[in-house]
């Protein structure tokens, strides 16, 4: 077999770039808010929202993993005063910088279209009929919430496919971007339309799919530093992966794209592209820190489930829908991190009426020691998100401590 041409990556130094192009290579400081801030979620694109709060929320630790001194005001401040960040789609709920809003307005034109046909036969509540009348009650009366809407609807228990019709028209106002999100309380989102929440100067921007394509797809390869072009197309999850393989292959052809190989941890070879510039770079990657950090499980670096696999050997899935018999580990377990290296999970909760941060479990990847210096450095973070959570002390189960 003759052996490839293509520049290829080791392991460590696509893991190392790879980190530092999630914001997780270069040590955790600065401000945490204003521009500061706004810098972290430009570089890695957007932050997804979670309502589950274990901990904290997970853009609230998504954030504070990259800037310690990050306080959950200055996210709200960002997005509902400033309005350099917008809500909206991307594989889930996330904040997006505001200047990328004219690009979602492929994804609006869109889903306005396969959504009427989709919902219209999920729901079958009559949504449509309620769209009208919702938007003028937005324009006359001021911003709505999906609880302020059809008050004499029935109420059903249950996931979107119970909305009453009012809830349905609302959320296809706001997929299809006539509406937009002006801020939330209590997780509660509020709705406002887009012309008084989005800055004039980001409207009356007709959708131009090539350029948004382009954009998609090249905004997507600068932030993962290297990827497939599946990878690409699920980065924004804003354009198809035909769109992102034509894409491709024009930018190869082109020369502003290159192939290049990158080493998986165990040892398989995986084809990707990446910007020449990219590969000119990596003799400058910073080594990651040598700090143990506790991220979500909605961490940005380990969104793709299956990319966190190949690189770090790290295998995870979320078992909330999993009976509490067949748990592997927990509810809502979290990743750990110590420089280039996930090194565990930990089973944790604030207990914010005791005051206390209590850790049920860790576990540590196999080959992982649990050495007296390492643990120290878990201590320490353990202590941090305590302080972060709101808990004055961290408590431990008796066998807290479990073998990798």
């Amino acid at each position: 077999m003759t052996p490839s041409a293509l520049p290829r990556l080791p392991n460590d130094t696509a893991r190392r770039l790879f980190l530092d192009k999630h914001g997780l290579a270069s040590a955790p400081r600065g401000s945490g808010k204003g521009d500061d801030l706004f810098a972290v979620i430009d570089q890695i694109g957007f932050v997804q929202l979670d309502s589950i709060n274990t901990v904290a929320r997970a853009h609230h630790m998504i954030l504070a993993a990259r800037r310690p001194a990050y306080k959950e005001k200055n996210l709200r401040l960002l997005m509902e005063r400033d309005r350099h960040l917008f809500e909206h789609w991307t594989h889930d709920a996330s904040v997006i910088p505001t200047e990328f809003f004219r690009h979602w307005r492929l994804r609006f034109a869109r889903d306005k279209e396969n959504l009427i046909t989709r919902w219209r036969n999920w729901h079958n509540n009559g949504f449509e009929g309620k769209i009208d009348a919702i938007l003028k009650q937005i324009s006359d009366h001021g911003p709505v919430t999906s609880a302020t809407v059809g008050e004499d609807e029935k109420r059903n228990s249950g996931g979107w496919w119970n909305w009453h019709p009012s809830k349905a028209a609302l959320e296809f106002l706001w997929r299809s971007g006539e509406v937009s999100v002006a801020g939330r309380r209590n997780f509660q989102k509020i709705y406002d339309l887009t012309e008084r929440v989005i800055p004039s100067h980001h409207l009356g921007h007709d959708h131009d799919t090539d350029e948004t394509v382009d954009w998609a797809a090249r905004s997507a390869l600068e932030r993962l530093g290297f990827a497939t072009s599946g990878e690409i197309a699920a980065f924004w999850d804003l354009i198809t992966p035909d769109e992102a393989k034509t894409w491709c292959r024009a930018a190869l052809a082109a020369g502003s794209i290159m192939e290049a190989e990158i080493a998986c941890v165990d040892g398989a070879i995986r084809k990707v592209f990446m910007f020449p510039e990219t590969l000119d770079s990596l003799d400058d990657l910073p080594a990651p820190p040598t700090r143990v950090r506790i991220l979500s499980p909605f961490d940005p670096a380990l969104r793709d489930r299956k990319r966190a696999e190949r690189l770090f050997g790290f295998s995870y899935r979320i078992e909330i829908f999993v009976p509490e018999a067949k748990r592997q580990y927990g509810y809502y377990v979290f990743p750990v991190l110590e420089g280039d290296r996930l090194i565990g999970r930990i089973d944790m909760k604030s207990l914010r009426g005791e005051d206390r941060l209590h850790v049920r479990a860790y576990w540590p990847e196999q080959g992982v020691r649990t050495s007296k210096g390492r643990l120290a450095k878990l201590q320490a973070e353990l202590e941090r998100m305590a302080r972060f959570s709101g808990c004055a002390e961290v408590t431990f189960e008796t066998d807290w401590l479990r073998t990798a």
